[in-house]
Formats: C-alpha cells, sequence, structure tokens
C-alpha cells in the first residue's frame, strides 16, 4: 500500500497514464462498445478489422523510417494509387469488355507486382534525391511529389474507374491458408522484415541515429545523405505494395485511391509511440497504433456515429496523440 502511495506522491502513476493516454481512451471505448454492441468483438468483426488494418499497417511501415528520421512523407498516399491503378490496368480479366488496355493479353500477377514496385521504389528514389541532395524540407518535397503523383495517375488512367480484376489477382486480398487471410500474413511478413531491418542491420541503426541527432551521426561516420535515400525507397516499396493489395482487396481501382492514407498512417505511427521529435519508434508500437486508429473508426461505425462526427473524432485523436508525443519530448528535455 505504500509503495502505491508512494508511487502517486512521486507522479510515477500520473505521468504513465498521460504517456499512456491514447491507449486508456481508447480502451474505454472500446469496452463500452463491446457492451452496447456486443457482436464488436465477434471472430469474423476482428478478422475485418484485422483485414482492413493489413493494408494500413503497410503504409504506415513505410512512412515510419522517414517519421523516425524526423522527416515525414505526404506522397505516400498517392504512391499508393499508383500501385493500385498499375494492378488494375494490367491485371483485368481477358473477357472484361471495358479492358484498359484491349489487346493486352494475360499477365502474370507476380509480374506486374514486380512492375509497381519498381514504379513506386523510383517515386521514392526522387523524395530520397530532393530531399537530400537538394536540402528540400521533407514536407515540401513530399508535398510536392503528392501533386505530381496524382496528376500523373490522372493523366495514366485517363480519370477512368478501373474493374474487372483477374480472380487469381483479387485471391491475394480474399483468399486464406487455412483459417488466416492472406492479406494477414502478407501484413505480418511486412512487419517481420521492417522489425528486422531497423533492429539487426546497421540500416536501422543509422536510421535511429540520424533521428536523435543527424550532426553527431554524421561525426559518427554514418552516410546520412545514402542513408535518406534508402529510407524513402524502401517506403515507396511499401506503398507500392499496400496499393497492388487495395486493388485486389476492392476488385478495381481508381487514382483517387489512397487519397488521406498518408495522415492516418502518419497518426497511427505518433498514436503508435513514433516521435515526431525523431529517433524514437518501434514497429510493435506502430502496428498497435494502427490497429488503435482502426478499433476507434469501428467503434465510432458501431454506435451509429454519422461521418462528420467521425472526422471530428478522429481529428481530435490525431492532435491529442501528438499533443502528448511533445509533452514527453519536453518532459526530457
Amino acid at each position: 500500500m505504500n509503495k502505491i502511495l508512494n508511487l502517486f506522491k512521486k507522479g510515477d502513476i500520473k505521468s504513465t497514464l498521460i504517456d499512456n493516454a491514447m491507449y486508456v481512451i481508447l480502451l474505454t471505448i472500446l469496452v463500452v462498445v463491446s457492451i452496447l454492441r456486443p457482436v464488436f468483438l465477434s471472430p469474423n468483426n476482428l478478422t475485418n478489422i484485422m483485414m482492413n488494418a493489413s493494408i494500413r499497417i503497410i503504409i504506415a511501415l513505410g512512412v515510419s523510417g522517414a517519421l523516425i528520421t524526423r522527416g515525414t512523407d505526404l506522397s505516400a498516399g498517392r504512391i499508393v494509387g499508383v500501385g493500385a491503378v498499375i494492378g488494375g490496368t494490367l491485371l483485368q480479366r481477358p473477357d472484361y469488355a471495358a479492358k484498359f488496355f484491349p489487346t493486352l493479353g494475360d499477365m502474370p500477377v507476380f509480374g506486374i507486382l514486380l512492375l509497381a514496385l519498381t514504379v513506386t521504389a523510383l517515386l521514392g528514389l526522387i523524395n530520397g534525391l530532393v530531399i537530400s541532395f537538394l536540402h528540400v524540407p521533407p514536407f515540401i518535397a513530399t508535398l510536392g511529389m503528392q501533386s505530381i503523383v496524382y496528376g500523373i495517375s490522372l493523366i495514366y488512367t485517363k480519370s477512368q474507374p478501373i474493374g474487372g480484376l483477374k480472380t487469381d489477382y483479387t485471391y491475394l486480398a480474399s483468399g486464406r491458408i487455412g483459417p488466416v487471410p492472406i492479406l494477414i500474413i502478407i501484413a505480418l511478413a511486412m512487419m517481420a522484415i521492417m522489425w528486422f531491418l531497423l533492429n539487426e542491420t546497421k540500416f536501422g541503426k543509422y536510421i535511429y541515429a540520424i533521428g536523435g541527432n543527424e550532426a553527431a551521426a554524421e561525426v559518427a561516420g554514418v552516410n546520412v545523405v545514402w542513408t535518406k535515400i534508402r529510407v524513402y525507397v524502401l517506403a515507396g516499396l511499401f506503398y507500392g505494395l499496400a496499393g497492388f493489395l487495395l486493388a485486389a482487396k476492392s476488385g478495381g481501382a481508381t487514382a483517387n485511391y489512397g487519397i488521406g492514407y498518408e495522415l492516418e498512417a502518419i497518426a497511427a505511427c505518433t498514436i503508435g509511440g513514433v516521435s515526431t521529435a525523431g529517433g524514437v519508434g518501434t514497429v510493435q508500437g506502430i502496428v498497435s497504433g494502427v490497429l488503435i486508429f482502426e478499433m476507434l473508426k469501428t467503434s465510432l461505425q458501431f454506435l451509429g456515429v454519422t461521418p462528420d462526427i467521425q472526422y471530428i473524432a478522429i481529428g481530435t485523436v490525431i492532435v491529442m496523440a501528438v499533443a502528448i508525443d511533445i509533452r514527453k519530448y519536453l518532459t526530457k528535455k
């Protein structure tokens, strides 16, 4: 009992509650929703939440590298859209009446995936080069890329929606291996790859070093320019995969796919403990942030909250997450 009282006196419990305020608030919401709508915790609904979160997890993993190095990537959503339209236009059924390329034969899914990843990696490379060599702030560089990529997507698709996708393509998002959806398996694989890169490679150590103190990292021998370029190329690969899967999941694609996904990914990373001050972030935190964000949206839908109020609630959560993160940073200083 004395230990508990001492914790209160020292402010440890208060500090812990404030540091984890987002988790406490959202856990409270989940408890309330599950009481009011017991079906919320049904296996089918939880699986659907996981499947919806899988693509967002991949995007968040991509943007996390930029955030940890004190950057950002506002082009993420539009690059996701590029991956989607490449997959959508080149993997339509041969007998589809409104085929985008009428004379195009049956294309292999894996080959088109590689093409999509190559294109999105090149877009990430351009981001990295502009930021590293031209010294354009990441916010401005990726904001410009966002606009450029969207324009390219509109020109490529002629602003037309794309449908009639092949079943072996859509199977990536709808199929299962045993009881586990393929989409979730792919997300788990990407989580494992990102965890390995951040924790078991020099590249990962350089990312944290740059985020912690870029000048000190450079003095210590870290190739800051090359590391940042690789961060944005890696991000492009993750976005391309996410877009490719997004088209498979929805059964079609448009140039508007991915709009706003970068903001959700950044918010989810922040909720999951990726510091806006750089140098801090874990894969498990990123994943938990995405799941919390997805749970919040689903909870509001189950409670019958209208879309306009949902936007207000989600925006409030984003501001609170950043405010809490800044408070933790100032406390450490």
